[in-house]
């Protein structure tokens, strides 16, 4: 080994793995890189990757399918063992295509029913009738839900969620769609929804970015005293829901979970992967300020 340090050799693990039909890559495909939820859930799961001795391949692509499907054929001729798809939704050829290849996939928060991939989930559905409820003992009645138009499979079971745990209560909800998911849409929502004649009393955001440009808005622009006149609900968890300008209400993505059992899964031998898998992990309600008796 001295000799090998002192002529600079080291081993090609790639060489080596690929004469085992085994590169050790994992592409991570995933649009929206510096996005707080984001960012977090790509450092669990780089640091999970490595700590089974794979190394991860970030492809960053925008939010379309068509991109998505532009980043597996780059994973194919890289010849990655597995691609963890993050955004958007790759055509059912491509999978199939992947999976063919040898290559195994994992869709996080994608809806998606194309047999082999694993599938994570949160229950999203059932997180937004506990924001209701939340409301309600808060003594909400005016709720409203602020979401962006990107139209994601996670966002709009939120929204569905919502509007439906409502309608068993008899309440209509207030439902507004703006840009896509960041601060400023958040802030525009604000806008148009507390100018309103019948305007909200209890807002829950899709997600805390919006929830965050939701809240200054109201209260810089529109003097509205949180949560004594709205109660303000997201969904994530980012360290900025945190803050003391914030202390926001949310829902915790449980990114260790996800990254664990992503990288559980992709450990396992050919056979227990053959049958396509659906986990639905469960969303904490992380109480903070933003909602009466939280």
């Amino acid at each position: 080994m001295e000799a090998a340090d002192e002529l600079g050799y080291h081993v090609n693990h790639l060489a080596r793995g690929l004469m085992r039909n085994e590169s050790g890559i994992v592409c991570l495909i995933v649009s929206e890189v510096a996005t707080p939820y984001r960012s977090a859930l790509l450092r669990e799961l780089t640091q999970q990757l490595q700590s089974v001795g794979k190394v991860a391949m970030l492809v960053n692509t925008d939010r379309s399918d068509g991109s998505v499907d532009r980043a597996l054929s780059q994973a194919i001729r890289y010849r990655a063992d597995a691609s963890i798809i993050l955004s958007g939704l790759p055509d059912k050829s491509i999978t199939q295509l992947c999976l063919r290849n040898g290559q195994r996939l994992v869709l996080i928060n994608r809806d998606d029913d194309q047999p082999g991939p694993l599938r994570i989930n949160l229950d999203d559905h059932e997180a937004a009738g506990r924001v209701v409820t939340a409301f309600l003992r808060a003594g909400c009645r005016m709720l409203a839900f602020a979401n962006s138009e990107a139209g994601t499979p996670s966002l709009m079971a939120r929204e569905h969620g919502f509007v439906a745990a409502a309608k068993t209560f008899g309440l209509d909800i207030m439902v507004e769609r703006y840009g896509w998911t960041g601060y400023e849409a958040g802030r525009i929502l604000a806008q148009r929804m507390l100018t309103r004649k019948d305007r909200p009393d209890a807002v829950f955001c899709a997600t805390d970015l919006l929830a965050c440009g939701f809240m200054d808005a109201a209260r810089h622009q529109f003097s509205v005293v949180i949560p004594d006149q709205l109660c303000v609900v997201g969904f994530d968890d980012i360290e900025q829901a945190s803050w003391s300008s914030y202390q926001l209400t949310t829902f915790a993505q449980p990114v260790e979970a996800i990254a664990r059992q992503a990288v559980a899964w992709l450990g396992k031998d050919a056979e227990s992967q053959a049958e396509s898998q659906s986990l639905r992990l469960h969303a904490e309600l992380i109480w903070r300020g933003s909602v009466r008796g939280g």
